[in-house]
């Protein structure tokens, strides 16, 4: 190829649009090879972490962190030199941000329990509702302006005032203020006397747990209806007159919806159902002679039972007795009482020579037959 070049000079000159393409030796790419360091690509995995870290820092996308201690115009400043790493601050503010939102909501979900309550074995019952303890004057807190205070009854027995300092701690900031009692006692009348005395005369709502259990339930059934409404323990009521009047009827005994729904059938209202006669009822189907006299004594018997009151009279008499008539009025009594005593005795021992003359007769006949018994055998 050289010598072709070298010998034909003048077409190289003469061909302006021509270029010559220069080719490299092995030993000249071998020698380029050797003399550059290989260039390390980001892509490939590097040996060691280090290594990878110690290329990144070379390049310009690394930014050495501010230092821990510097001020917050520090930090300003370093973030405008900085350029494009003006971000970079921002998501540590975040992360407070998220943490306090966090812990804000798990507050206003869980019950908060006061470090006093630490050990308590009432804590291992509280299931269904998250808890978590903070620095509160209440035992629990259920709600913003629900709390209750725990008191067993064997520790009111060795502090009768610990209950009434509690309380006087809370003051007025709640508005709801539970005394949950655990009954762990056997003679329960005398120290729940004074804790419902004291509840009552602090305002205070008194729940009694005789198991930890039951304790445990009452305070996640505050926490869970701490923002319902009232209305919804009530019982719902169905607004067709039918309905209203199955209820109304099936509360008389031995009478069930078909029987409800004949006699509305029948009457057509409960004002003809009650005016109605024995003989009235007894002819609808499936209505007997017991769930007529059922309904019909309901209907007729009085709200209030009428206790007859027999009333003693006392006959007075308005004759005068002298203190002679007394006298034998008193004798004729002592008379009859002796009588009656003698009579009483004679019978009993009329009773008993009977009793004592058929035993004889009976030994007797008894005697009789043994003595021809033997005299057979002889």
């Amino acid at each position: 190829m050289e010598n072709r070049d070298d010998q034909n000079p003048n077409n190289n000159s003469s061909s302006s649009s021509s270029f010559v393409i220069k080719i490299p030796s092995y030993q000249e790419v071998i020698q380029s090879s050797q003399s550059k360091p290989p260039v390390q690509s980001l892509f490939n995995p590097s040996q060691s972490f280090t290594q990878a870290f110690d290329y990144i820092k070379n390049t310009e996308f690394y930014a050495p962190p501010p230092p821990p201690a510097a001020s917050a115009s520090s930090q300003s400043d370093s973030s405008t030199s900085r350029g494009g790493s003006t971000p970079a601050s921002l998501p540590s503010s975040a992360a407070n941000s998220t943490g306090a939102s966090s812990s804000s909501t798990l507050n206003r979900n869980a019950i908060l329990v006061s470090h006093r309550q630490k050990g308590n074995p009432l804590l291992k019952h509280i299931r269904n509702v998250k808890w978590a303890f903070s620095d509160i004057v209440c035992d629990y807190m259920l709600g913003k302006t629900s709390c209750a205070l725990y008191l067993s009854l064997r520790y009111h027995l060795l502090h009768p005032d610990y209950l009434y300092y509690r309380i006087r701690e809370l003051g007025k900031n709640f508005k709801l203020r539970v005394v949950l009692c655990h009954v762990d006692v056997e003679d329960v009348v005398k120290p729940l006397l004074e804790v419902t005395r004291t509840a009552l005369l602090h305002d205070c709502t008194l729940l009694c747990g005789w198991s930890l259990e039951e304790c445990g339930r009452y305070l996640e059934t505050i926490k869970v209806y701490e923002n319902k409404p009232a209305d919804i323990i009530q019982g719902q009521m169905d607004t067709d007159y039918l309905s209203r009047l199955s209820h109304a009827l099936t509360s008389v005994r031995h009478v069930n919806k078909t029987d409800v729904v004949t006699l509305g059938s029948t009457f057509g209202s409960l004002s003809h159902i009650m005016d109605a006669s024995m003989e009235d009822l007894a002819r609808c189907p499936g209505i007997g002679e017991r769930k007529v006299k059922r309904l019909y004594d309901t209907f007729y018997e009085p709200f209030k039972r009428v206790i007859p009151k027999h009333s003693s009279t006392v006959e007075t008499s308005t004759q005068h007795f002298t203190p002679r008539e007394v006298e034998q009025d008193e004798d004729e009594i002592a008379r009859s009482s002796k009588r009656d005593k003698k009579e009483s005795n004679l019978t009993v021992k009329s009773a008993l020579s009977a009793a004592f003359a058929k035993y004889k007769v009976k030994v007797g006949t008894e005697n009789n037959h043994q003595q021809e018994h033997e005299n057979q055998k002889q």
